[in-house]
């Protein structure tokens, strides 16, 4: 089977900020151009499932105005990783020592007194696991930390460790990635 896994617009928000759960919009423009080139690459009749977040579920609506032969479901653990106090704060002002404290417990620690990375995986890992029994294509329309932990769950890690396992590589903003299962 086959995993679309497409990550929302550029945000409407400066660069360099912690945003992660904040629910912000998207840029219209780069929205409806992400959608045309998702609509293209999609095959018929998939089943697409979406963050509630309003910049992923912009994407939605775009794309659900391009392709009606697709079906949509918004899904609460499609949501970005909530780092808490951190959210809003440029990542260059987070103390030092809240950060390693973050990377020094990587799965355990609960970022900004929010999510840990483990209560992250578990619940990106509950829809992961809904996908996979479905054993249908499916498209998630996401974020980057969302794309980030599939990365992880297809390799059979449902919590890292130790920070340098997470990976570093998402889609760009618009875009999207396709992955076996």
């Amino acid at each position: 089977m086959k995993l679309w896994l497409a990550r929302h617009a550029q945000p409407l928000i400066a660069s360099g900020i912690c945003y992660g759960a904040t629910d912000v919009p998207a840029d219209a423009k780069a929205t409806l151009d992400a959608a045309q080139n998702l609509s293209l690459a999609l095959p018929l009749g998939l089943l697409v499932l979406t963050s509630s977040l309003q910049r992923c579920e912009l994407l939605k609506h775009s794309l659900q105005a391009l392709r009606p032969d697709l079906s949509f479901k918004t899904d609460a653990h499609l949501v970005e990783m909530n780092f808490g106090t951190w959210e809003g704060q440029r990542w260059d002002a987070i103390a030092q020592a809240e950060l390693a404290r973050w990377t020094d417990n990587f799965g355990a620690h609960a970022c900004g007194g929010a999510e840990s990375v483990g209560q992250f995986m578990a619940r990106v890992g509950e829809v992961w696991d809904e996908t996979v029994a479905a054993g249908q294509d499916c498209v998630w329309i996401t974020h980057a930390g969302v794309i980030r932990a599939a990365s992880l769950l297809a390799q059979g890690i449902r919590t890292p460790s130790h920070a340098q396992q997470w990976p570093h590589q998402a889609p760009g903003f618009g875009q999207w990635r396709e992955m076996e299962i």
